[in-house]
């Protein structure tokens, strides 16, 4: 969704011209596969960080125009709302002391940019939903101005033919009968990259879908959403709901979301390319004048740009990304599960975590997606998005085989410090990652097991705190949790270590 959309109404009404576009794509990908013309095995990883912009009093900020203006740097970009913005990280090697490299370029880039935003009247707030947002915040007049997004607003709508509809039972119950798309901008993510072979994308993206639910539990940062404490981490059913294209009659015929968990263990890319076209009608049918097929007769690379536009309107947690860099294609495991935040140690503690355990986990000789059901795997994702860090998942007991058998209930703390972390750490030392770095970011997730806490616990309780011993009103209570939230991650401390209120 990156890419810069152009169209006309005539553009938008040739479906079928766009359908046979996508095939074509479909079939360059898949000789390209059998050909083996993509990029040699490198160990790349990236980040993309999308952020909010908030006042002083952590009141939302709708000037993400004068925000970016003001920091100057192409690394900066927009998102769906004016209270947004997202930061690109360059792709860095994964191995030696990456984190710790990482850890300096981000904090000294979000200082900066922070430091510009403050000219322009709003402040960088790193974390899965911003707890002040209110519904008036997100009417259509606060969409970024960007071409792509009115057009996949209507474009929803249009597929839909009826109101957008919230409806959350978490701690609180929140019911809207009426929204709009930029209801889905509340939500701010953490996107890892990392670059894979044909051979291996199977193996890594069926290990990121198996850990999606742990790795969720450790890192929930979004309780709150329009004024009610929700699910620990809210930003998955309220993608689901705010981009539902589904009418009711479509939801109880069985047709897929296009925010969606998946339904299979996959043997290639090529698998899930394939479901995208199979399932999932055009949201954005923009041709360009691309032959894919003449593009691979004459040696050259082809962009795949209806496959590539297409694929980004499909909001899966791990989503496989083509892309062509200096004239050679690779594939990529794009990790989307995990909210923004709480700190730059936090998130590069996540990112840590979930390098190290893909790479064990991929690599098993008895691989995990052959012992866990995938629908098990997705249950267990929804149970994190739900209880955060006090979740239990369902998961196979060591040392036992078979699909659907060997399964054990296990709260995620123990899985995590028992298990996982454990794996985490041999991943990253597969990879080359220095032990300082490795010892440092792992620690993190060891201590939010050891405390259950995390960004999500953390906003619970201070604002509980700030209500019973204070008896603020829950708008007060909220934006003083916001106002000590900012003033933490400013300080850089991990999550764990900020004291309650």
């Amino acid at each position: 969704m990156g890419e810069k959309v152009v169209a006309t109404r005539a553009d938008l009404s040739d479906r079928q011209m766009y359908r046979r576009k996508l095939q074509s794509c479909l079939d360059a990908l898949g000789r390209m596969l059998r050909e083996d013309r993509f990029d040699r095995p490198k160990a790349v990883m990236g980040l993309e960080i999308e952020l909010n912009l908030a006042d002083d009093q952590g009141l939302p900020m709708l000037n993400n125009g004068q925000v970016l203006t003001a920091i100057g740097s192409a690394d900066f970009q927009t998102e769906l709302g004016r209270f947004n913005i997202e930061v690109n990280i360059a792709p860095h090697r994964l191995g030696g002391h990456v984190f710790e490299e990482l850890r300096e370029e981000i904090d000294t880039g979000l200082r900066y940019a922070d430091r510009r935003a403050e000219e322009a009247g709003a402040r960088i707030v790193m974390v899965g939903i911003l707890p002040t947002l209110e519904l008036d915040h997100t009417g259509l007049d606060a969409m970024s101005h960007n071409q792509r997004y009115s057009l996949l607003s209507d474009q929803i709508l249009a597929a839909r033919g009826e109101d957008i509809t919230l409806d959350i039972k978490g701690v609180e119950h929140l019911q809207l009968d009426s929204i709009t798309m930029v209801a889905e901008a509340a939500a701010t993510s953490l996107q890892l990259h990392l670059q894979v072979t044909p051979e291996r994308f199977s193996s890594v993206w069926n290990a990121a879908q198996a850990i999606c639910g742990p790795q969720l539990a450790l890192g929930a940062n979004s309780p709150f959403l329009f004024g009610r404490e929700l699910w620990r981490e809210t930003r998955p059913v309220l993608f689901q709901q705010a981009c539902d294209t589904r009418s009711a009659e479509l939801k109880a015929q069985g047709v897929r979301p296009i925010t969606w968990f998946g339904e299979r263990w996959v043997d290639s890319a090529y698998d899930l390319f394939e479901e995208n076209l199979k399932y999932f009608p055009a949201l954005l049918p923009i041709c360009d004048d691309e032959d894919p097929a003449k593009v691979l007769a004459s040696g050259g690379v082809p962009r795949l740009g209806e496959m590539r536009l297409h694929n980004g309107t499909i909001y899966r947690w791990n989503r496989p990304v083509y892309d062509v860099s200096g004239r050679v294609p690779h594939l990529r495991v794009e990790n989307r599960a995990l909210p923004a935040g709480p700190t730059v140690a936090d998130t590069l503690a996540n990112a840590a975590f979930y390098y190290g355990v893909v790479r064990v986990l991929a690599e098993q000789s008895r691989p995990i997606w052959t012992r866990l059901p995938f629908e098990r795997a997705d249950e267990n994702f929804e149970q994190a998005a739900r209880y955060g860090i006090d979740a239990v998942f369902q998961w196979p007991r060591s040392g036992r085989a078979g699909r659907g058998g060997g399964l054990t209930t296990v709260s995620a703390v123990d899985l995590v410090l028992n298990e996982l972390l454990p794996m985490a750490y041999q991943g990253l030392d597969a990879w080359g990652v220095e032990p300082a770095d490795r010892d440092r970011y792992l620690g993190i997730i060891e201590q939010r097991c050891l405390r259950r806490t995390n960004g999500a616990s953390w906003q619970s309780a201070t604002f509980h705190r700030l209500r019973e011993q204070y008896g603020t009103d829950r708008p007060t209570a909220i934006a003083a949790m916001t106002r000590r939230y900012m003033e933490h991650m400013r300080g850089g401390e991990p999550v764990h270590a900020w004291p309650v209120g």
